[in-house]
């Protein structure tokens, strides 16, 4: 059975923990091989070899910096077909899927081989007599990446190129249930000149995620994941003094609207709700109607959805399975909930006849109508392939359900009618907007997170707000006096 063990300072262990976990194929069932789960004393020992890079690294010149981010973005460019497969062989989305999360990947890596424009500092002559001020943006010394399975690869480049080009060396620990393809990213990245323990992989479970955040030598936590867990790395990170940022779960809507073109509505409802099988933070789960357009949309949905292939990804299907066989049940419970609570099942995924291991973790996309807010279904994050038409009377109303959410991550509206659009991104209360546009993720150089429980902290991912949580700010006053100057002066400095 492959061992799938740690990177640190440049090479693959094994580390010293005898604890292990399961990971598996899980179009077919099979166990394909177990990964270390990482004790504190094996999360210490990748911390300390981050901490000798680091204070190496963050002097290293910028040129040198963005000449190995080119380098690894050629070799993620050249090998996205491996990584694509890898994803696919222990996540199950299918592989055009986990080709499209490859590219997402890239375009960070891209943004950070722009580092040096993005670390450009101020400078400002003459604030006083003969004395300057300029701003300088430093890293912070060792940083901490904690990935979800749902994106094994996009996630963590999310994060790392940012932090490694800013300066900083990274630790990151993957998901258990998917680590093959972090592994793979450490060592391309050493490939492409990265020195030795500037990036460290460490698998493992809670043990080694509680390690990373009472550690005193990291200094910033970056996690994405479910809410609960998400508010608990912040509460537990902040309280060790750490920079936090924690991105939580959601329940992304999808309004649409009596004047929107229903067929392209029907088209973005069954990519958004049921691609990766619907595991995405991103997904569309709840679709709000706003009525008479209802039954019309519902049938076009449903029309689609009876030409989907739920299967083994390898295979060509449009939807693979879910990660594992408990979370494929626990979705399953709430398809069970749904009908018990009197939601219409207009499509039963539990009936799916999969093009695959008859031992897969399968459930078909499933889309329920006629749901209330009250109903678990609505008010959960599923994290499957479940589709819920709320039915409202109004665009008031619509605008009133979404904001009542707890969450706030990414929301689309689906309209001809630029007022009702922009009075949408206006109104709505998502970190993500998206018009006529079904999962609104920004590119790499603007800035992905939510709002309300969808995020913990203050800075998003990516983007401007990335480098700026990779850094810190320092402002330096400096007074160079010629020969002409000299003799004491105990007076209060001035400003003259």
């Amino acid at each position: 059975m492959t061992l799938i063990g740690h990177f640190v300072d440049g090479k693959r262990i094994s580390g010293d923990s005898e604890r292990r976990g399961d990971v598996f194929d899980p179009a077919t069932g099979r166990r394909t091989g177990q990964v270390a789960l990482a004790s504190a004393a094996d999360v210490a020992g990748a911390v300390e070899a981050a901490e000798r890079a680091a204070r190496t690294w963050r002097d290293t010149s910028l040129a040198k910096r963005t000449a190995v981010m080119f380098a690894f973005r050629e070799l993620v460019n050249a090998r996205r077909d491996r990584l694509a497969e890898v994803i696919t062989a222990e996540h199950g989305k299918v592989l055009a899927d986990a080709a499209g999360e490859v590219q997402r990947g890239l375009e960070v890596i891209e943004y950070a081989c722009g580092i040096p424009s993005a670390l450009r500092g101020g400078f400002s002559e003459n604030v006083s007599t003969e004395v300057d001020s300029y701003s300088l943006r430093q890293p912070l010394g060792v940083v901490a990446v904690i990935s979800p399975f749902n994106f094994p690869v996009m996630v963590p480049l999310w994060f790392v190129p940012v932090a490694v080009a800013c300066g900083n060396a990274v630790v990151l620990k993957p998901s258990e249930k998917d680590p093959s393809a972090a592994l793979l990213l450490a060592e391309w990245f050493t490939e492409a000149g990265l020195p030795d323990g500037v990036l460290n992989v460490v698998n493992g479970d809670k043990e080694a995620v509680d390690a990373l955040l009472d550690h005193p030598g990291v200094k910033a936590v970056s996690f994405v994941g479910s809410t609960p867990v998400a508010r608990y790395v912040h509460q537990r990170g902040s309280l060790a003094g750490k920079r936090v940022q924690a991105l939580g779960g959601a329940k992304n809507h999808m309004v649409v609207l009596p004047d929107a073109d229903l067929d392209l509505a029907a088209d973005a409802a069954v990519n958004a709700g049921f691609g990766s099988a619907g595991e995405r933070c991103m997904a569309i789960s709840a679709l709000v109607a706003v009525e008479p357009v209802a039954d019309a949309l519902v049938a076009r949905i449903a029309e689609r959805m009876g030409r989907l292939r739920t299967g083994d990804g390898r295979r060509g299907c449009d939807m693979g399975p879910l990660v594992t066989a408990a979370h494929a049940q626990r979705v399953r419970s709430y398809v069970e909930s749904g009908v018990a609570a009197g939601a219409v099942p207009v499509v039963d995924g539990r009936e799916v006849t999969p093009d695959g291991d008859a031992d897969g973790f399968w459930l078909g996309p499933t889309l329920f109508d006629h749901v209330t807010p009250e109903m678990s279904i609505y008010t959960d994050e599923i994290f499957g392939p479940v589709l819920s038409v709320v039915r409202v009377g109004s665009y008031d109303e619509a605008v009133e359900l979404v904001n009542a959410n707890p969450y706030g991550n990414g929301t689309a509206i689906f309209t001809n009618d630029g007022g009702a659009a922009r009075r949408y991104q206006h109104e709505v209360e998502v970190g993500m907007v998206g018009v006529n546009v079904p999962i609104p993720v920004p590119m790499a150089y603007y800035s992905f997170g939510g709002w309300k429980a969808s995020l913990f902290g203050d800075l998003h991912a990516h983007g401007a707000d990335g480098v700026a949580f990779f850094t810190r700010g320092k402002v330096v006053t400096s007074r160079w006096l010629d020969p002409r100057h000299g003799g004491v002066n105990l007076g209060f400095p001035t400003q003259t």
